[in-house]
């Protein structure tokens, strides 16, 4: 560390001879473990070692929010080899066996979220106190960056709270609330915040409790042979069911698990080291760090750079379906803040209300919220048939019918019944906002909000500007999307925005292909095992066929012959086929398997016999290379404003693969060389769908790359 500066560990030893170690890391709002502090935490170690008058120490934050995050990964971008990500563990490990080797008790006092690196850190003290607090979590999400736990968590946790529940917390990434914590046995108190560190300091005042017996599996005895084999092998079976091979993580964790159960502690820590240096140079762990970086500079901007965003007090909704209730949930769940919802008559209202409720249930009975909790978030939500109780809203998010001039009398209607200063944001998910806007008198406070469906889940939110979007109305906008738990990427104004207009040319090519003969179910997996999360034709049933054949023809007016989709939703509208949403599609929703089985009697509607003759690999090129070729035209057209914001979106709004980066770093690792000459390919084989962009084709010409290496 830099000497003057400010220290990350300070020790303060009571009259009562317990030690607090106050973590508090310089400059930043989390705590992170970095490499950098070895030396500090070095010497620290040594003084507490010497120090025999001490009777036990309390680890405790001074971040009035979080423990400790995490290890800092930019760690490892530093490394240059397996060998030396391996040394990064290995000297987390060392500091860790140090710790727990201590004579004297060592206390974790835990409040905030105490993930990956800090719960290594807590695992390693021989007792774990939490706050009661809602923002208390612990988790090992490291498999979600590609990465097992470095630090000595694949073999503490499964000890500490047996091996299925170990595995099963790592293999997912799960944080659990403090209650669930303790029922686990990976918490042993809960204490209110404000006693946290006198609780704390009490448990290490009673002295080093007795060593636990591993607890193994559930039955308590040793974890070998038969029993062994089932449970590692049921493991693999359940994670790689969704996870298809794509990430490598994932048996590496069971293995070193299974190593350390087998072999022993020492053995299992050589292994994990080993095992984390070989994943943090992989290309699939190297692809999900770069989204998290990328993520994380996203919500620390604002959209209008310099520009203060202004504080959303009160949001208004306009419609009651499941898009206005979602959008109704997350700003009152997330956000904090009171909706006035209107919808045509009070069916629709009611409507928004059970949804709000139906969503906030589950949260009662797991005990993440209170039942007074739930009353006071369903009274945040009030209903009306016209425009009373919408002259103190901030911002109003319409929700409605895809209809020009209803959207249009919506803007007019809300700048006579609202605040001079509410901005009005649209949903719409195909019409220009520059359209939307034409006739409003405030055009400046108009500006596109497009959430997916469903709301509460989905984790992207685009904001569309028009040319006379002003810098407050995207400040405030995208400030309040952050508050609603959503990701938001700026794309500018034109058909299909950025994630739709991709996503099209991906869809109509996988329509061709069925047509074609390509069986669904053969498509669908075909796609799923590429690392989407739905193939193709499972996704068309979900965001509704009818709604995918009037957005068809927008997008082929407004940008040419390469979007004219292929010939046959009209006859499968003709044939009542809307999707998931008139349980009548691609797919039989009769209650039983709904979303598993083929309705066979569509191949009869389109006039086909399905009969598998393509390659996959073929398959999925002419897919993803038709959207990969669409995101370059979004750049070059200026609709998004970088690549980072182009794999973002993809990645958030319709689950491109994130262990492949995003359609540009995908782009990047095809070469954009070899991209063109595959699109050139097609496009002497299909038409000119697939001829290249410019973009393209003057970067192959520069031998240029969307990222620098």
């Amino acid at each position: 560390m830099e000497q003057n500066q400010k220290s990350a560990f300070t020790l303060d030893i009571r009259d009562n001879g317990i030690g607090v170690i106050t973590i508090d890391v310089p400059g930043e709002s989390m705590n992170t473990l970095k490499s950098t502090f070895a030396d500090e935490v070095a010497e620290l170690m040594e003084n507490i070692e010497s120090n025999r008058e001490l009777k036990g120490l309390v680890f405790i934050s001074g971040k009035p929010n979080s423990f400790v995050a995490g290890a800092d990964i930019r760690m490892i971008n530093d490394c240059e080899t397996a060998a030396d990500a391996e040394s990064l563990a290995r000297q987390g490990q060392a500091l860790f066996d140090r710790m727990e080797a201590l004579k004297i008790p060592v206390v974790a006092a835990i409040h905030g979220p105490a993930l990956g690196g800090g719960l290594e850190l807590a695992l390693a003290c021989h007792v774990r106190v939490v706050s009661d607090s809602a923002k208390t979590v612990l988790g090992l999400p490291e498999v979600q960056l590609g990465l097992l736990p470095g630090s000595g968590g694949t073999q503490r946790l499964p000890r500490l709270v047996g091996v299925q529940q170990a595995l099963t917390l790592m293999l997912t990434g799960k944080q659990l609330r403090a209650k669930q914590a303790l029922k686990m046995g990976l918490a042993d108190e809960i204490v209110p915040e404000s006693i946290l560190l006198d609780a704390a300091i009490a448990r290490a005042l009673k002295g080093k409790p007795k060593a636990k017996k591993p607890k193994l599996n559930l039955v308590g005895k040793v974890l070998e042979g038969p029993l062994s084999s089932v449970l590692y092998k049921k493991a693999r079976e359940q994670a790689q069911k969704k996870a298809h091979g794509n990430y490598p993580a994932i048996d590496k964790i069971i293995d070193t698990v299974a190593h350390g159960m087998n072999k022993g502690m020492q053995a299992g820590l050589a292994y994990e080291a080993k095992q984390f240096g070989e994943l943090a140079m992989s290309n699939v762990s190297y692809q999900l760090r770069n989204i998290f970086f990328a993520t994380t500079e996203i919500k620390k901007e604002t959209g209008a750079e310099g520009t203060k965003p202004e504080k959303v007090k009160k949001a208004g909704v306009l419609g009651g379906g499941l898009m206005g209730g979602g959008i109704a949930h997350v700003s009152i769940s997330k956000a904090k803040v009171p909706v006035r919802l209107k919808d045509i008559n009070q069916e629709g209202i009611k409507n928004a209300l059970a949804y709000h409720h139906k969503l906030l249930l589950p949260k009662v009975k797991r005990k993440i919220l209170r039942p007074t909790d739930l009353q006071q978030q369903m009274l945040m939500l009030t209903g009306s048939v016209d425009y009373s109780g919408f002259k103190d809203t901030d911002i109003v998010i319409e929700a409605v019918f895809e209809d020009l001039d209803l959207k249009q009398k919506m803007v007019a209607d809300i700048e006579s019944n609202a605040a001079e200063h509410t901005i009005f944001a649209t949903n719409t998910s195909s019409l220009p906002i520059t359209q939307i806007a034409a006739k409003a008198a405030r055009p400046e406070q108009v500006i596109g909000l497009h959430y997916f469906s469903p709301v509460e889940k989905m984790p992207l939110a685009e904001i569309i500007t028009h040319e006379g979007t002003s810098e407050q109305t995207i400040a405030t906008t995208v400030e309040f999307a952050k508050r609603q738990g959503k990701t938001p990427v700026v794309v500018k104004d034109g058909a299909g925005f950025y994630v739709n207009r991709i996503l099209a040319p991906y869809m109509n090519e996988a329509a061709r292909l069925l047509l074609a003969g390509e069986p669904i179910e053969v498509l669908d997996k075909t796609f799923v095992k590429f690392g989407f999360p739905v193939g193709p034709i499972t996704l068309l049933d979900e965001v509704g066929i009818d709604v995918a054949g009037k957005v068809a023809p927008i997008l082929t007016d407004a940008l040419g012959e390469r979007f004219r989709a292929p010939n046959a939703f009209s006859k499968l509208l003709d044939d009542g086929r809307k999707g998931r949403k008139s349980k009548k599609g691609f797919y039989l929703y009769d209650g039983k398997k709904k979303g598993k089985n083929v309705d066979s009697s569509v191949y009869q509607v389109v006039g086909i016999t399905p009969a598998a003759k393509l390659a996959s690999d073929e398959m999925i090129e002419r897919c993803v290379l038709a959207m990969l070729n669409e995101a370059a035209w979004c750049l070059q057209d200026n609709i998004i404003r970088s690549p980072r914001d182009g794999d973002i979106g993809a990645i958030f709004g319709i689950g491109f693969p994130p262990f492949r980066g995003g359609p540009f770093r995908y782009m990047d690792s095809l070469g954009i060389e070899n991209l063109v000459a595959r699109l050139q390919h097609y496009q002497e084989k299909e038409g000119d769908r697939f001829k290249p962009c410019d973009l393209l084709l003057e970067m192959a010409a520069e031998k240029q790359t969307f990222y620098r290496k």
